[in-house]
């Protein structure tokens, strides 16, 4: 399974990178493989841990805040893994160049 997902306080003014920067800290110590770029972070894993993982980030967001957003999309593909540069290196090979990560 692959997930994007985003975990934002709402109501806080300024820079969110402390808070973000404590989310991403769980993410990294999950062991699952991710990619995290300025919107979002994608995950890949079984659906218990990236389920578990979207959980335990919004729960340390709202120990940060009184109100939080997190916003979630999954690619659920039975049978499939090595997704998360798979499905980039499929697109690049077709084109026949590298892009922006």
């Amino acid at each position: 399974m692959l997930a994007e997902f985003s975990v934002a306080p709402l109501g806080k003014p300024g820079s969110l990178a402390e808070d973000v920067a404590a989310v991403l800290d769980e993410i990294d110590k999950s062991g699952l493989e991710y990619r995290f770029h300025a919107m979002g972070t994608i995950v890949e894993g079984e659906p218990e841990e990236v389920f578990g993982l979207i959980l335990r980030c919004h729960m340390i967001m709202r120990e940060r805040t009184d109100r939080v957003s997190t916003s979630v999309k999954i690619d659920d593909r039975v049978g499939v893994s090595g997704r998360l540069s798979g499905k980039i290196e499929s697109v690049e090979n077709r084109l026949g160049r590298k892009l922006k990560k």
